[in-house]
C-alpha cells in the first residue's frame, strides 16, 4: 500500500475511534508525545487519552455528536478532512446552555502523520464558528 493510502486508511479508523471513543484505537493511531488543545484545558492535552478527553469535551454539550467523512485529500505526511459534525445541543457549549438544536456543520481538519503511521497534530480551521452558529450562539 503506498503511503498515501496508508495515511487514508489511518484516518478512516480515526473517524472511528473518535465516533466510538475506543480508547485502544486511540493509542494505536495517536502519537503519545502528541498535544492537542481546546477550550476546555489551558495546558495541551496528549496522546490518545489526551486527543479522547477533547471528544469527551464535545460529549458534554452535544450527547449524540458524530462526525462522518465527507471528503479527504492526503499526501505524505498530512490529510486534509472534510467533516460532517452533528448533534443535539443538549448540554452547556462554551457557558451557552442548551437549545435542544440539533445541528450539522462542515468542518475541515488536517492531520499530520508521522513516520510510523500515528497522528502528531491535528489543525482545525474554524469548527467553533460553524457550532456557535448552529447553535444560535452568533
Amino acid at each position: 500500500m503506498n503511503i498515501k493510502k496508508r495515511n487514508e486508511e489511518i484516518i478512516k479508523s480515526f473517524e472511528t475511534m473518535i465516533n466510538t471513543a475506543d480508547i485502544e484505537l486511540a493509542e494505536k493511531l495517536v502519537d503519545s508525545n502528541a498535544p492537542f488543545y481546546t477550550p476546555a484545558s489551558p495546558e495541551p492535552l496528549y496522546g490518545g487519552k489526551g486527543y479522547l478527553s477533547v471528544v469527551h469535551w464535545m460529549r458534554k454539550s452535544f450527547s449524540d455528536v458524530q462526525w462522518k467523512i465527507k471528503d479527504m485529500a492526503a499526501d505524505e505526511n498530512k490529510v486534509a478532512v472534510w467533516w460532517n459534525l452533528t448533534g443535539t445541543h443538549d448540554g452547556t457549549f462554551i457557558n451557552f446552555p442548551p437549545t435542544g438544536k440539533k445541528i450539522s456543520v462542515c468542518v475541515m481538519n488536517f492531520y499530520y502523520i508521522n513516520k510510523e503511521g500515528k497522528v502528531i497534530n491535528d489543525v482545525a480551521a474554524e469548527g467553533m464558528i460553524g457550532i456557535f452558529r448552529a447553535i444560535g450562539a452568533m
